[in-house]
């Protein structure tokens, strides 16, 4: 006998909460093998495939394309074993999820296979603990549908209370947006920390929400609607609207403001766009960086110092290196093998600061991150133990990361663990740059494009290749004198080259 079993988003590692679901690779009704990828997601870190754990048919999808969904939530549902076939859902192809939309628990009752094991970082798929049907308390259910008895009574209209009773309605959502509810008690059904996070930085009361996620799972949209419904009233009328006498709660001061939100008639300034003008959502990678940068802007007191180079001798260099058999080299393989140089003369630039232990850490090792421009916004791969890394393998690594990049197949652990960071904006055609520092680092170099300009060189007027330099560090782990040295110290490697070979 075939059994339905519910395939969750796994924890796709680096302490990543949620994602958001770009591209389904299945349909309901498609056969699935064990470990096909089934859906594509986005994540603050990279663009994953999710693998399913389980072999056989799809018989319910949670979630469309554009939705975010938070670790835990039901991805997928699988009919697997014998009679499998069968499962196919009845409902309208067109329609996501099935019955179990209307409130079914997929595989109630049954045991769960083993699965395949662990297929991402952080998630095993042996075998699950039954899922947990909340269950409302009969007085609450039937004040929350209350509307159409007399004050007091406590009794629902007949086709309210008939829709409850079947499970055809679910309280709190209309139109598939959230609606207060009446506070319950029990655990607040929130997975996501940032969604705690957002209510409690807004003084939002979540066992007043009922979620639109599966089983009432209150999701990041939920309480962005609830408090864009409150700013639309001066952020006063949907907190402070108490309960009604007949029982029913906060839904008619809700529903005002959830209309004057749509006309824009409240004077919200959040929710009304102007004709012309487009929002767009700092989600994903970008909101990553963005929260990152300001971040770094906030905590961390940064100066820049830049200096001008003669890079014609390491032009040349890099000429003979490649007219030599033997793979190619890159530039900025050159000026990663520099960067592990100086680091090593000047370990200060190589740290971070513990500023709940008031401590500077230095590291050993360099982990090498490197600004890469892609479609789906600025990322920056790491390059791993960068220091014991000669020129042919800077070369190719930062040519597999760059690819890796652009296809959006970066994984969470090549977009961590960075202790240094080299920015090469000259390929944007720019000169200079004062560089954010990459946080929790300590310093970035900066180079910009390596031009042609009259250059004093042995003591005459001459036609040379310039570059211009700049390193952005944290004031906390060093001094300008400090800085200042890593610098001039680069910029000598990139004048004369040779000076590498000291360090070889």
């Amino acid at each position: 006998m075939a059994q339905v079993l519910e395939f969750k988003l796994p924890d796709l590692g680096e302490g990543l909460t949620e994602a958001e679901i770009v591209r389904w690779l299945v349909q309901v009704g498609d056969v699935v093998a064990v470990d096909q990828p089934v859906v594509e997601v986005e994540t603050a870190k990279a663009m994953v495939e999710v693998p399913c754990p389980y072999g056989g048919v799809v018989t319910a999808r949670f979630g469309e394309e554009g939705a975010e969904l938070p670790v835990g939530a039901p991805l997928l549902t699988v009919a697997v074993g014998e009679g499998a076939e069968g499962h196919r859902p009845a409902a309208d192809p067109g329609t996501d999820g099935g019955a179990a939309r209307a409130g079914e628990q997929p595989g109630a009752g049954e045991r769960r296979s083993e699965g395949s094991g662990n297929v991402l970082v952080g998630y095993g798929t042996s075998e699950a603990p039954a899922r947990r049907r909340r269950v409302r308390p009969q007085g609450r259910a039937s004040g929350a549908t209350a509307g159409s008895g007399t004050a007091g009574s406590g009794t629902a209209g007949s086709g309210t209370a008939g829709a409850e009773s079947s499970g055809a309605g679910v309280p709190g959502r209309a139109n598939g947006r959230v609606r207060a509810a009446e506070p319950v008690d029990g655990p607040v059904p929130v997975i996501s920390p940032l969604v705690r996070r957002l209510a409690r930085e807004n003084d939002l009361d979540l066992r007043e929400l009922t979620g639109s996620g599966p089983d009432g799972l209150i999701l990041r949209a939920d309480v962005e609607y609830a408090l864009r419904a409150a700013a639309a009233q001066g952020g006063r009328a949907a907190r402070e609207a108490g309960p009604h006498p007949d029982g029913t709660v906060r839904e008619q001061a809700l529903a005002a403001t959830a209309g004057a939100a749509a006309t824009g008639s409240a004077g919200s300034t959040g929710s009304a766009v102007p004709p012309g003008d487009v929002r767009i959502p700092l989600k994903g990678v970008r909101g990553a960086v963005a929260d990152k940068l300001a971040r770094s802007r906030r905590e961390i007191p940064d100066a820049t110092c830049w200096v001008d180079a003669d890079a014609t001798e390491l032009m040349r260099a890099r000429a003979a290196m490649n007219a030599a058999s033997g793979p190619k080299i890159s530039l900025v393989a050159l000026l990663a093998r520099i960067c592990t140089a100086a680091l090593a003369r000047f370990p200060e630039l190589n740290s971070t600061v513990d500023t709940q232990a008031r401590e500077i850490v230095r590291f050993d090792h360099v982990h090498l991150g490197f600004a890469a421009q892609t479609d789906r916004g600025l990322v920056v791969p790491v390059v791993r133990d960068a220091h014991a890394r000669d020129a042919e393998a800077l070369t190719s690594e930062f040519a597999r990361l760059t690819e890796a990049a652009r296809a959006g197949r970066l994984t969470p652990g090549e977009l961590t663990g960075g202790t240094f960071t080299l920015n090469n904006y000259g390929v944007f055609g720019v000169d200079g740059s004062t560089p954010i520092v990459n946080h929790p680092e300590a310093a970035m170099l900066g180079v910009g494009r390596i031009v042609p300009k009259p250059w004093v060189h042995e003591g005459e007027l001459a036609v040379r290749q310039v570059v211009q330099l700049s390193l952005t560090f944290d004031h906390r782990v060093c001094d300008g004198g400090t800085a200042g040295g890593f610098l001039r110290y680069v910029a000598d490697c990139v004048e004369q080259p040779a000076v590498l070979l000291r360090t070889l």
